[in-house]
């Protein structure tokens, strides 16, 4: 059980009073700390069997237990007799390898309560607990501060990743209309930036509804006091999201001057070729008269046909590339 329990502690007024090891017997123990009193309990990755337990001690529901072991689950609100669930997708950026991995917290809010569960390594709630006891006036608030504090902490991290993603694409874009860089390694980047983005909608698109039903008064287990930093956060995640859709339509701006790029290029090259296809049949086309087996051909026994023959193909070769060059062909 241990395992999985990253911290356990009692609040009240804002304060730790206590931090038991086992979660059994804590929302007693929440409760007898007095008014305002609430439980924080951090769990990581429990098995069934484990939540199963801490469900017990809480009355959560089996539904939102299942959800919350399985993972792998949308963005999404659901309000539940005795507690409320609330899923998010945690983002993390790496320009390195230019690649958006993803992560999952699921909160359980009551009125005595807050638990947190966490799946995948891109979490950003390492030090949320830290920073929040270090303002006892906003933690006083229970349970409702917490759940604002970890919904602004995922939504100010999908603002990192989109950060992080459009100076990517503004090289990306510098890159595409470089000379000499046309070629398929830009189209294979383009299509990588394209499922990046497809993972960040996945985090940020769901939410944003989550976010306007939690920011209305009348949901339960949040206070009237949390409502205008809810709907501050909700308007932190929507111009996220506007600004990921955003991207999203510049790669398919980028994706299609690159294929108008490559479409050019190739015109250019089947041209180049058409025209050197030419000249060489120019010389082609006057050896192959000359060189039929018939006896009455003009100038055939002429000493001075051979070269006036190689003069003809040298001249009609010569005006035929200056047309092509005047005609940028060449």
């Amino acid at each position: 059980m241990a395992r999985m329990i990253v911290h356990c502690a009692i609040y009240r007024d804002g304060r730790p009073v206590a931090t038991p090891a086992d979660p059994a017997g804590s929302l007693a123990a929440a409760r007898a700390a007095g008014p305002g009193g609430f439980v924080w309990i951090g769990l990581f990755e429990p098995t069934s069997e484990e939540l199963d337990r801490v469900g017990g001690e809480f009355g959560l529901h089996p539904l939102a237990v299942e959800a919350a072991v399985g993972a792998r689950q949308r963005p999404k609100l659901e309000t539940y007799r005795n507690s409320l669930f609330v899923a998010l997708k945690t983002l993390g950026y790496h320009p390195g390898g230019h690649a958006v991995t993803s992560g999952e917290v699921m909160l359980f809010v009551g009125e005595e309560f807050v638990l947190t569960v966490r799946h995948g390594a891109d979490s950003p709630l390492g030090d949320l607990r830290a920073q929040l006891e270090q303002q006892p006036e906003v933690l006083r608030y229970g349970p409702s501060a917490v759940l604002h504090s970890v919904c602004d902490t995922v939504v100010d991290g999908y603002a990192d990743v989109a950060v992080g993603i459009q100076a990517d694409l503004d090289e990306l874009e510098s890159d595409v209309f470089a000379p000499g860089r046309v070629g398929r390694d830009i189209a294979s980047r383009i299509y990588g930036y394209k499922r990046q983005l497809v993972t960040v909608r996945r985090a940020t698109g769901p939410l944003v509804d989550a976010m306007l039903r939690l920011e209305r008064p009348g949901v339960p287990f949040v206070r009237a006091e949390a409502l205008p930093y809810l709907r501050d956060v909700s308007d932190h995640l929507a111009r996220t999201d506007d600004q990921v859709e955003g991207m999203d339509r510049l790669l398919s701006d980028i994706l299609a001057a690159n294929l108008a790029q490559v479409s050019v290029q190739q015109n250019n090259d089947m041209r180049k070729i058409s025209a050197w296809a030419a000249l060489a049949a120019v010389p082609t086309m006057i050896a192959g008269v000359y060189g039929m087996n018939f006896e009455h051909m003009p100038e055939l026994r002429q000493p001075w046909g051979y070269p006036a023959a190689v003069a003809l193909m040298v001249v009609v070769c010569v005006l035929l590339h200056r047309v092509f060059k005047r005609h940028d062909w060449l």
